[in-house]
């Protein structure tokens, strides 16, 4: 089992050196593979190197974008010269503006598919196409808004059946038995899940099929697949609903609930203690996942049926997406800039208080 734990770490940490050392973007046309841009000299504030001038435009991931806010504003406050504009209409969107060669890179909450990658190569020139860096991860929050009830425990069964429209009220026997000492009213279950094609959806759904899948039967995608219940845009917007709505329940990063101080479910995995949703136990869950890319690619597939003691394994690892070459040459210097910063011990450690799980130690160094 150590052996195994260790293999993985190794993994992970032999690529992401390839992010967090100098990022191997290149333009088109262009043969210098390791560009001027690396991890540089640390100079200024967070170890900051700019490079490149001009707006730099990005969209994708609504869970990343709390990461983004605080990315782009330290990163803003050096390079006085290059303006970040990243928007967040969702991973599928903003994978679909990337393919369309209008954004220099995406976010996304889960790896580019096959065909992705196949489109990618129009618009990363001279053979190149894009790949999967990841550059945080976090736990994907069940929020939810039960009057009476502080301590809500559910597992992956219960908690497929819920978002399903199988279990519809509160005070359900499955729900009673996994909490025992909770006053459960006899309230409606409002389940919120996203309208948009998102990446959290499709972690959330890979989630319920790996370690329920006799309770959800639908496949795992960006595109919601389950019966009934009601839909919002965004993180922020299904965030927003279970504040306002007694009965409400869904997913969202877990900086949405900590922003809006709503409670949160904790797991039971199968270890002796139900799992918080917290960065520490994410991070424990995420140090099980296995690089699946190849080369560059940096894809990873995470362990959701764990049942070691304190790890959560509803998390998301968000990846931002690039040429590995053929990138635009009036933006390529800002990008690998940019994401060599965000890559980099300080840009990871800025965003642990906000609720993200940084990648680990071994693979930062």
């Amino acid at each position: 089992m150590k052996l195994q734990r260790k293999n993985r770490v190794r993994a992970l940490a032999v690529g992401a050196l390839a992010v967090s050392g100098a990022l191997a973007l290149t333009a088109c046309g262009s043969d210098d593979a390791s560009g001027s841009s690396g991890s540089g000299t640390s100079a200024k504030p967070a170890s900051i190197k700019c490079e490149g001038k001009g707006k730099l435009l990005a969209s994708g991931s609504s869970a990343q974008k709390n990461a983004m806010d605080v990315w782009v504003q330290n990163y803003s406050g050096v390079c006085k010269d290059t303006e970040i504009n990243y928007q967040d209409p969702g991973s599928g969107a903003g994978i679909t503006t990337f393919l369309q060669g209008q954004t220099a890179f995406a976010g996304s909450d889960s790896p580019l598919k096959p065909e992705e990658v196949e489109k990618s190569k129009k618009v990363c020139k001279d053979g190149g196409q894009a790949i999967n860096l990841p550059m945080v991860g976090g736990p994907i929050a069940i929020g939810y808004h039960v009057p009476g009830v502080e301590n809500l425990v559910l597992d992956a069964p219960t908690l497929a059946k819920i978002f399903d429209s199988e279990i519809t009220n509160w005070n359900d026997a499955e729900i009673k038995k996994l909490n025992p000492d909770a006053k459960l009213p006899d309230l409606k279950i409002q389940a919120f899940h996203r309208s948009d094609d998102s990446g959290t959806t499709d972690n959330l759904t890979k989630y319920l099929k790996g370690a329920a899948p006799d309770a959800w039967k639908h496949e795992p995608a960006k595109t919601w697949a389950g019966k009934g219940g009601q839909a919002a845009s965004g993180s922020s917007g299904l965030a927003a609903q279970v504040k306002q709505n007694a009965g409400a329940i869904s997913y969202f990063e877990l900086s949405y609930a900590t922003a809006g101080k709503i409670s949160t479910v904790k797991l039971n995995t199968g270890a002796k203690e139900p799992v918080e949703a917290n960065v520490d136990n994410a991070s424990k869950a995420i140090a099980e996942a296995k690089q699946v890319g190849k080369g560059n690619d940096l894809a990873l597939k995470l362990n959701y049926t764990t049942k070691a003691e304190g790890a959560y394994p509803l998390t998301l690892v968000t990846y931002e997406i690039a040429c590995d070459k053929g990138n635009k040459a009036e933006t390529l210097a800002a990008t690998k800039s940019f994401l060599t910063y965000t890559a980099s011990a300080d840009g990871q450690n800025a965003l642990k208080a906000l609720g993200y799980a940084p990648i680990p130690t071994e693979i930062v160094e």
